[in-house]
Protein backbone atom coordinates (compact mmCIF):
# COMPACT_ATOMS: atom_id res chain seq x y z
CA UNK A 1 0.00 0.00 0.00
CA UNK A 2 1.43 3.26 -0.62
CA UNK A 3 2.01 5.93 1.54
CA UNK A 4 3.02 8.76 0.15
CA UNK A 5 5.66 9.48 -2.68
CA UNK A 6 8.51 6.19 -2.34
CA UNK A 7 6.90 4.89 0.69
CA UNK A 8 5.07 1.72 1.14
CA UNK A 9 3.39 -0.09 4.07
CA UNK A 10 4.35 -3.95 3.94
CA UNK A 11 2.98 -4.37 7.40
CA UNK A 12 0.57 -7.59 8.17
CA UNK A 13 -2.84 -7.54 10.70
CA UNK A 14 -2.91 -9.98 13.33
CA UNK A 15 -6.72 -11.28 14.14
CA UNK A 16 -5.28 -14.37 16.02
CA UNK A 17 -4.33 -12.26 19.03
CA UNK A 18 -6.17 -11.93 21.62
CA UNK A 19 -3.95 -10.05 24.58
CA UNK A 20 -0.73 -7.99 23.14
CA UNK A 21 2.36 -8.61 25.29
CA UNK A 22 0.01 -11.10 27.42
CA UNK A 23 -2.06 -8.31 29.12
CA UNK A 24 -3.49 -6.01 26.72
CA UNK A 25 -6.61 -7.12 25.31
CA UNK A 26 -6.95 -7.02 21.69
CA UNK A 27 -9.75 -9.33 20.29
CA UNK A 28 -12.02 -7.23 19.34
CA UNK A 29 -9.61 -4.83 16.83
CA UNK A 30 -6.72 -7.09 16.80
CA UNK A 31 -3.46 -5.68 16.07
CA UNK A 32 -1.13 -4.28 13.22
CA UNK A 33 2.45 -5.06 12.81
CA UNK A 34 3.65 -1.98 10.80
CA UNK A 35 7.13 -2.06 8.80
CA UNK A 36 7.32 0.41 5.65
CA UNK A 37 9.50 0.08 2.73
CA UNK A 38 11.24 3.94 1.46
CA UNK A 39 12.76 3.80 -1.77
CA UNK A 40 15.38 6.03 -3.25
CA UNK A 41 18.34 5.27 -5.69
CA UNK A 42 18.70 3.19 -2.13
CA UNK A 43 15.79 1.10 -0.91
CA UNK A 44 15.18 0.98 3.75
CA UNK A 45 13.16 -1.26 4.89
CA UNK A 46 11.74 0.10 8.46
CA UNK A 47 11.45 -2.29 11.07
CA UNK A 48 10.45 -6.03 10.31
CA UNK A 49 7.08 -7.89 12.06
CA UNK A 50 6.49 -10.65 14.78
CA UNK A 51 7.86 -14.07 14.26
CA UNK A 52 4.24 -15.52 13.32
CA UNK A 53 3.71 -13.42 10.49
CA UNK A 54 7.71 -12.99 9.06
CA UNK A 55 6.82 -14.94 6.23
CA UNK A 56 3.60 -12.79 4.87
CA UNK A 57 5.70 -9.75 5.26
CA UNK A 58 8.68 -10.89 3.30
CA UNK A 59 5.85 -11.75 0.66
CA UNK A 60 4.51 -8.10 1.18
CA UNK A 61 8.41 -6.37 0.82
CA UNK A 62 8.97 -8.79 -2.40
CA UNK A 63 6.00 -7.40 -3.81
CA UNK A 64 6.49 -3.60 -2.68
CA UNK A 65 10.02 -3.92 -4.11
CA UNK A 66 9.28 -5.20 -7.80
CA UNK A 67 12.65 -6.91 -7.93
CA UNK A 68 14.54 -4.19 -6.08
CA UNK A 69 16.83 -4.93 -3.48
CA UNK A 70 17.08 -3.83 0.09
CA UNK A 71 20.35 -2.26 0.88
CA UNK A 72 19.36 -0.99 4.38
CA UNK A 73 17.31 -2.82 7.16
CA UNK A 74 16.43 0.17 10.03
CA UNK A 75 15.31 -1.35 13.44
CA UNK A 76 14.03 1.34 15.71
CA UNK A 77 12.78 -0.84 17.96
CA UNK A 78 13.80 -4.58 19.56
CA UNK A 79 10.52 -5.28 20.66
CA UNK A 80 9.62 -8.58 18.95
CA UNK A 81 6.99 -7.22 16.95
CA UNK A 82 9.10 -5.09 15.56
CA UNK A 83 12.24 -7.45 14.80
CA UNK A 84 11.44 -10.92 14.97
CA UNK A 85 12.16 -11.29 11.22
CA UNK A 86 15.88 -9.48 11.38
CA UNK A 87 17.49 -12.99 10.87
CA UNK A 88 15.02 -14.13 8.19
CA UNK A 89 15.75 -10.28 6.68
CA UNK A 90 19.60 -10.37 7.23
CA UNK A 91 19.41 -14.32 5.39
CA UNK A 92 17.30 -13.13 2.58
CA UNK A 93 19.19 -10.11 1.55
CA UNK A 94 23.40 -10.65 2.31
CA UNK A 95 24.06 -7.80 0.70
CA UNK A 96 21.91 -5.95 3.38
CA UNK A 97 23.12 -3.55 6.60
CA UNK A 98 21.23 -3.45 9.18
CA UNK A 99 20.91 0.30 10.51
CA UNK A 100 19.98 0.87 14.38
CA UNK A 101 21.13 1.92 18.26
CA UNK A 102 24.31 0.84 19.71
CA UNK A 103 22.15 -0.82 22.07
CA UNK A 104 20.23 -2.84 19.70
CA UNK A 105 22.98 -4.61 18.59
CA UNK A 106 23.42 -5.69 21.90
CA UNK A 107 20.10 -6.80 21.85
CA UNK A 108 20.09 -8.52 18.26
CA UNK A 109 23.27 -10.68 20.09
CA UNK A 110 21.53 -12.10 23.14
CA UNK A 111 18.14 -12.58 20.34
CA UNK A 112 20.10 -14.10 17.90
CA UNK A 113 22.97 -15.24 18.37
CA UNK A 114 25.08 -12.21 16.34
CA UNK A 115 25.31 -8.40 16.16
CA UNK A 116 25.93 -8.45 12.38
CA UNK A 117 29.03 -7.09 12.97
CA UNK A 118 29.68 -6.93 9.67
CA UNK A 119 27.34 -5.44 8.39
CA UNK A 120 26.15 -2.84 10.75
CA UNK A 121 25.35 0.95 10.60
CA UNK A 122 25.04 2.73 14.45
CA UNK A 123 22.73 5.24 14.03
CA UNK A 124 23.21 7.42 16.91
CA UNK A 125 21.53 10.91 17.25
CA UNK A 126 21.27 13.10 14.02
CA UNK A 127 22.84 10.28 12.22
CA UNK A 128 21.84 10.78 8.54
CA UNK A 129 21.58 8.34 6.00
CA UNK A 130 21.12 9.08 2.08
CA UNK A 131 18.85 7.10 0.15
CA UNK A 132 19.01 9.48 -3.10
CA UNK A 133 15.74 11.08 -3.04
CA UNK A 134 14.66 10.38 0.59
CA UNK A 135 16.75 11.38 3.57
CA UNK A 136 16.71 9.83 6.95
CA UNK A 137 17.85 11.90 10.13
CA UNK A 138 17.67 9.21 13.32
CA UNK A 139 16.74 11.07 16.59
CA UNK A 140 17.34 9.53 19.92
CA UNK A 141 14.30 7.83 21.54
CA UNK A 142 15.42 6.29 24.50
CA UNK A 143 13.22 4.84 27.09
CA UNK A 144 9.77 6.26 24.92
CA UNK A 145 9.24 2.50 25.25
CA UNK A 146 12.36 0.53 25.66
CA UNK A 147 16.23 1.75 26.46
CA UNK A 148 17.47 0.81 22.46
CA UNK A 149 14.94 3.42 20.75
CA UNK A 150 15.02 5.74 17.48
CA UNK A 151 13.32 7.44 15.33
CA UNK A 152 13.81 8.54 11.89
CA UNK A 153 12.36 11.48 9.83
CA UNK A 154 12.35 11.45 6.43
CA UNK A 155 12.89 14.78 4.93
CA UNK A 156 11.90 14.53 1.38
CA UNK A 157 8.22 13.88 2.18
CA UNK A 158 7.92 14.99 5.80
CA UNK A 159 7.53 11.32 7.22
CA UNK A 160 8.36 10.50 11.10
CA UNK A 161 9.01 6.66 11.36
CA UNK A 162 8.07 6.55 15.46
CA UNK A 163 9.06 2.96 16.51
CA UNK A 164 5.78 3.03 19.55
CA UNK A 165 5.48 6.55 20.18
CA UNK A 166 2.32 7.92 18.87
CA UNK A 167 0.70 4.26 18.34
CA UNK A 168 -2.60 2.40 19.17
CA UNK A 169 -3.79 -1.16 19.05
CA UNK A 170 -5.51 -2.47 16.59
CA UNK A 171 -5.17 -4.07 12.67
CA UNK A 172 -5.58 -1.26 9.96
CA UNK A 173 -8.44 -3.04 8.47
CA UNK A 174 -10.86 -2.86 11.48
CA UNK A 175 -12.81 0.41 11.67
CA UNK A 176 -12.59 2.40 15.03
CA UNK A 177 -15.28 3.76 16.22
CA UNK A 178 -13.36 6.33 18.05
Amino acid sequence: MQITEGIAYVGVNDHDIDLFEGQYDVRQNGMSYNSYVVVGQKVAVMDTVDGYFVGEWLGNLDAALAGRTPDYLVVHHMEPDHSAGIAAFMERYPAAQVVASAPAFKMMKAYFGTDFADRRVIAKEGFELDLGGHELTFVGAANVHWPEVLFSYESTTKTLFSADGFGKFGALDVEDPE
